[in-house]
């Protein structure tokens, strides 16, 4: 049972923390969804019981996060990966180009992909910092005639954030939200599309969320494969073919946890809380840690930092693994430590790491 499990922090980037009611209440559900004798990955996804649950799902999420009326909610695979691919099949013409804001590692590859598709060029980059902030508004350029700006909203490897976003006009601003959906209240009438992996904030791995205007459906182009077209899936309510069952269940009662908690403003007040603790360790040492990421494009979600000695980063990597700490390790591209502070990671977590960090600085100093 879950109760006498090993507790550990889990800090990893993604696939990450998930709330541990819903854990619980997914455990006592798994072989037997209310009553019907079977587990809801069982069950076909025609059936009435699971398109419940499968249109609860995005009547959740289009309260939570405000979705506007003339936005589809779809509920895709392939991860934000796909997504890569699928935005310039569907929405890049020849006659047109489309513009990419670089501030890391994923809107590159969401870049590269485009590029084998059609025109594509780069509206503003923060490559040559190493990523360490994001683009300030009045560094993106894009033409009138792009076909969609393409933004990376938050950053897990380099640790940004962008604080606010650019105001596109009538060209629509197409943004990869994976790792910071719902983290946060958003006005989703300033984008054309919102697209979102679930392993971070929303659920498992295997569910893909696109938010997307109908207008942009309605113009997309037709000359691609069938399922390849969001207007495939729009029109079939995100069920062309067998979705993620379990993972959509899972996302629902994500959702449905988030609106206990009090619903986005108070999931956004606590991450900004639990965020402080571990930059405030950061910023009262002195220099023993130091933050990768410029403070005015610090992510909530992702805190990236180092030790100034690499073999003290080791030892404080490996106590920390020893003391419960579960998924601090830098990506290789940053090095050092990265704490992943997701809606799922409690407080409590949070708290714990920053009293191992002034412990270790106080040891080590």
């Amino acid at each position: 049972m879950l109760s006498s499990q090993k507790s550990v922090y889990n800090f990893n980037a993604g696939p990450s923390a998930l709330p541990r009611e819903v854990l619980e209440k997914a455990q006592s559900e798994l072989v037997d969804f209310k009553d019907s004798g079977m587990s809801i990955m069982e069950m076909s996804h025609r059936s009435a019981a699971y398109e419940e649950v499968h249109n609860q799902a995005i009547l959740r999420l289009r309260s939570l996060f405000s979705i506007p009326e003339n936005y589809e909610v779809l509920l895709l695979q392939g991860g934000a990966s796909l997504q890569f691919a699928m935005i310039p099949m569907n929405f890049l013409t020849s006659a047109k180009k489309a513009s990419y804001i670089m501030s890391g590692a994923w809107s590159d590859k969401a870049l590269k992909e485009a590029k084998t598709i059609g025109e594509v060029y780069e509206a503003a980059s923060t490559k040559e910092v190493n990523y360490n902030r994001v683009p300030t508004l009045d560094e993106i350029k894009w033409d009138e005639n792009d076909a969609y700006v393409h933004i990376t909203s938050n950053n897990t490897i380099f640790g940004t954030q962008f604080q606010e976003f650019p105001t596109t006009g009538a060209v629509p601003l197409i943004a990869d939200m994976s790792s910071d959906i719902l983290s946060r209240p958003v006005d989703v009438s300033k984008f054309g599309m919102i697209y979102a992996g679930a392993q971070k904030n929303l659920g498992p791995s295997g569910v893909t969320v696109a938010i997307i205007r109908k207008d942009l459906l309605e113009n997309a182009n037709a000359s691609i494969p069938t399922i390849l077209k969001y207007s495939t899936h729009a029109s079939n309510n995100s069920l062309y073919n067998t979705p993620p069952s379990f993972g959509i269940y899972m996302l629902g009662e994500v959702l449905a946890w988030m609106e206990e908690q009090g619903g986005l403003e108070k999931v956004a007040q606590n991450n900004e809380a639990k965020a402080k603790l571990i930059y405030d360790a950061i910023d009262n040492s002195n220099g023993f840690y130091t933050g990768h990421a410029e403070k005015e494009s610090r992510s909530l979600m992702n805190i990236t930092f180092r030790l100034a000695d690499e073999q003290l980063e080791k030892q404080f990597l490996q106590e920390a693994k020893e003391a419960g700490f579960v998924g601090l390790n830098g990506h290789r591209s940053v090095g050092g430590c990265r704490a992943s502070a997701y809606n799922a990671v409690p407080f409590t977590a949070c708290q714990a790491l920053q009293q191992f960090m002034e412990e270790f600085q106080a040891k080590h100093q």
